[in-house]
């Protein structure tokens, strides 16, 4: 359904090329024939100044060194009007070889524009079956369409690149926990060797303290027979 739909909005266009080529053709005529117009005015003018030129040298009484000059100056306008007449030969073979140019594009349009006539003809036949109004009307859903394909894929994409630097985020926060993790477990084997250290010294530290304890019962007894015998001596 996407091919003909394009292939008709290629005809549209097609049609609107034609239309351009066919005013474009029109206006190098109009202007073909105006160049036309421009070189036989000029060469009439031409004629009309030699004749004049002729007659006027036949009838006046000049010196021959103005006849001369007046045949050079002759010269020098019968070679400038043939140097212009060359340029707008030049001109009118340019135009026609764009006006060739332009009638072999116009018969490549023309031919275009039967190929794709059949898409016309089946746009017609979904209009008559539809709920649409006519063949603009499909053109302009088939453009809403289009404008909501390339905005979902451009949702999906967005999409795809936050999933990506969301993966990336969680994959570099994994690495990050899994070194901070790994530190905590070196830490806790040290605090557990640290553990089984002070584990190993209690019953060491237990054995002082009950002999510390016993060397102070013993200071305590023999304190207190001191102070008997200090208080007998006092009596």
């Amino acid at each position: 359904d996407e091919e003909p739909a394009s292939s008709f909005m290629c005809l549209l266009k097609k049609k609107k090329e034609l239309r351009c080529l066919e005013k474009v053709v029109a206006e190098k005529k109009e202007a073909f024939r105006e160049r036309l117009q421009d070189i036989a005015e000029q060469w009439r003018d031409l004629h009309a100044r030699r004749t004049q030129l002729k007659a006027h040298v036949q009838s006046s009484g000049r010196t021959v060194q103005e006849n001369e000059m007046l045949r050079n100056q002759a010269l020098k306008k019968a070679s400038k009007d043939r140097e212009e007449y060359i340029k707008k030969e030049n001109e009118l073979l340019r135009a026609k070889r764009e006006l060739e140019a332009l009638r072999e594009q116009h018969q490549k349009l023309c031919q275009k524009l039967s190929k794709y006539f059949i898409f016309k003809r089946y746009l017609e036949d979904v209009v008559e079956v539809s709920q649409f109004r006519d063949i603009e009307d499909v053109i302009s859903f088939y453009k809403s369409l289009m404008r909501s394909r390339k905005e979902l894929l451009q949702s999906q994409q967005w999409h795809k690149e936050m999933t990506e630097q969301a993966k990336m985020l969680l994959d570099q926060y994994r690495a990050e926990k899994g070194a901070e993790m790994l530190q905590c477990k070196n830490e806790l084997v040290q605090l557990k060797q640290y553990l089984d250290q002070a584990q190993s010294d209690i019953p060491v530290w237990e054995a002082q303290w009950i002999d510390i304890q016993n060397r102070a019962a013993k200071k305590t007894t023999k304190l207190r027979a001191l102070e008997r015998v200090i208080h007998n001596l006092f009596q």
